[in-house]
């Protein structure tokens, strides 16, 4: 994906974009109804008082702004109560569904609309036939806000609980992960040993790789005869001292700044190209469960399921990169699967190594995937022999090491 494009993507994901669009509309559809009356063909046979249309805008301007503010604040308390209770990292999903931000856009369309056509009424823009198509405007206003509060009650019930938010964060998951999968090199070339003669680019600003502009990289390479090797991929923390690339030849400062603005560095991670995130992000949500404060292994097993569903979209052998011809210039690396095993497994055996059903619930899916990942077998089987001993030292209870070590043994034997 082109940098543009990516900006774009982020750009409709924001809460403003469809709020903006939907009120631009009921402007627009506000303004038709004085506009197109007085040029219509025929003239409607029946009469309707100016009175009646705008009693029913007033109170829809006034219900909306109400119910608009409302459907802010369950918001805003949805993404509080995310925060807390499973990981900041899920915020960012939240902020982006596509339900409530429908919801808020369609309840402040339908409050502008309103007060533009009270303004039409109260300036007498309106003719006869203008109050005619305002109303039937109003009448499809009214469905719509009708059918949207509908969704809008059923949506919010489960908006932010625990269930949804893992959810969320697993469909982020798996959506990278098959980009991942289907593109481990992102469109380059495998890498290969860096020559010390290379030149370092380094970005001037502190933060994490957020997206890589692998094409724009190798059209200034293909333009500047260079040979490029990414060194920073998405979800590097990179400052002035940390390269974001390397590159043979000799470059020259148009082509320097240009390369460098192919990667954007923003303060914060994205889910986008960066497959690691959501496994952390799944993580820590079991392990914010397993704190002595919360204690729900049922949430820390819904995670491994998660964790599971997301790393079977890996293919059991990695797939041979398909690279463009325009971008065999640029080497990319591909992100390590052993230090994703790390991230996804890592922080519940450390904070799970008490409770005796999540740990045979995590043998059991480690288990799964090492038969399901020939590459990472080894690492795997290190994550599984770890959780072992960690049963060892801080299950106290014979009965509860007996019970492990025979799921353990059942499916590592």
């Amino acid at each position: 994906m082109g940098h543009w494009s990516w900006m774009l993507s982020r750009i409709v994901r924001q809460i403003w974009f469809r709020a903006a669009i939907i009120s631009a509309l009921s402007i627009a559809l506000a303004v038709a109804a004085a506009l197109v009356g007085p040029y219509l063909p025929y003239r409607f046979g029946g009469e309707l008082g100016q009175d009646s249309v705008g009693t029913i805008l007033q109170i829809m301007a006034s219900s909306m702004l109400a119910v608009t503010t409302f459907s802010l604040t369950a918001m805003v308390s949805a993404y509080s109560s995310a925060t807390q209770l499973a990981t900041p990292r899920a915020t960012q999903l939240m902020i982006s569904d596509p339900t409530s931000q429908n919801a808020l856009s369609t309840f402040l369309g339908a409050f502008v609309f309103s007060v533009v056509g009270i303004i039409g009424l109260q300036t007498s823009a309106y003719g006869e036939d203008g109050r005619i198509i305002l109303f039937a405007g109003t009448v499809l206003v009214v469905a719509v806000v009708v059918v949207t509060l509908l969704r809008w009650i059923a949506h919010i019930t489960a908006f932010g609980r625990m269930a949804d938010v893992i959810d969320r964060v697993e469909d982020a998951a798996a959506k990278s992960m098959v980009e991942f999968a289907a593109a481990p090199f992102m469109g380059g070339k495998p890498p290969m040993p860096i020559p010390g003669a290379s030149t370092a680019l380094c970005s001037d600003a502190v933060g994490y790789v957020a997206h890589v502009d692998i094409a724009a990289l190798a059209r200034v390479a293909n333009a500047a005869d260079l040979s490029v090797h990414v060194v920073a991929l998405p979800g590097t923390l990179v400052h002035p001292g940390r390269a974001l690339l390397r590159v043979e030849g000799a470059v020259d400062e148009e082509a320097r700044a240009a390369m460098i603005r192919a990667f954007s560095v923003e303060r914060h991670r994205s889910f986008d190209q960066d497959p690691r995130l959501g496994l952390i992000a799944l993580s820590e949500i079991g392990s914010r469960a397993l704190s002595p404060a919360v204690n729900d292994p049922g949430t820390a097993i819904e995670v491994l399921n998660a964790l599971h569903r997301v790393l079977a979209n890996l293919p059991a052998e990695r797939p041979s990169p398909a690279v463009l011809a325009e971008r065999a210039s640029v080497h990319v690396p591909s992100h390590d699967l052993p230090t994703m095993l790390v991230d996804a497994f890592r922080p519940l055996i450390r904070d799970g190594g008490a409770s005796v059903e999540v740990m045979i619930r995590l043998t059991k899916t480690l288990a799964a995937l090492h038969d399901r990942l020939p590459m990472s077998r080894v690492a795997i089987r290190r994550l599984a022999d770890d959780a072992a001993r960690r049963v060892g030292r801080t299950i106290e209870d014979d009965d509860d090491r007996a019970a492990f070590r025979a799921a353990h043994d059942g499916v590592w034997s």
